[in-house]
């Protein structure tokens, strides 16, 4: 038998991942990693508007409570020093809070139930006056 100077060995695959298949497990994480972030960003954007309407029920109860003591009082004439030994847990001052873009919000006590504003219109991004976001839940 004649022997060549070639190595009769079977050529075996390396052990090794083709340029496909690392693209397409690259483009697999970048595409879980954004579905996350969406998830996240929703989510942190519903814990927003939660503490918001939490902070706006506090006020609520606070107003309820001022007026069980002073029945004859008007909610136009609220002010936010009156309120304040009313508010649950006596943190001693009003609750702030942001909106979505982070923009500065001012609170509302002469309205029952009150409103956060910007500007001059109530702001409520969840569309919603009864979802509890952003709002007390449609009290």
């Amino acid at each position: 038998m004649k022997t060549s100077t070639f190595s009769n060995h079977a050529r075996t695959p390396r052990a090794a991942f083709s340029l496909i298949e690392v693209t397409l497990v690259i483009g697999l994480m970048l595409t879980l990693a954004s579905v996350v972030a969406y998830s996240v960003n929703s989510l942190t954007g519903w814990q927003r508007g939660r503490e918001a309407s939490e902070k706006l029920r506090s006020v609520y109860i606070a107003q309820k409570s001022y007026l069980a003591d002073r029945p004859s009082k008007v909610v136009s004439t609220f002010t936010a020093t009156e309120l304040i030994p009313y508010l649950p847990g006596n943190p001693g001052a009003m609750p702030t809070q942001t909106g979505a873009s982070n923009e500065t919000l001012n609170l509302n006590v002469q309205v029952m139930p009150p409103v956060f504003r910007k500007g001059s219109a109530v702001y409520d991004p969840s569309g919603s006056a009864t979802d509890g976001l952003w709002d007390i839940g449609g009290q």
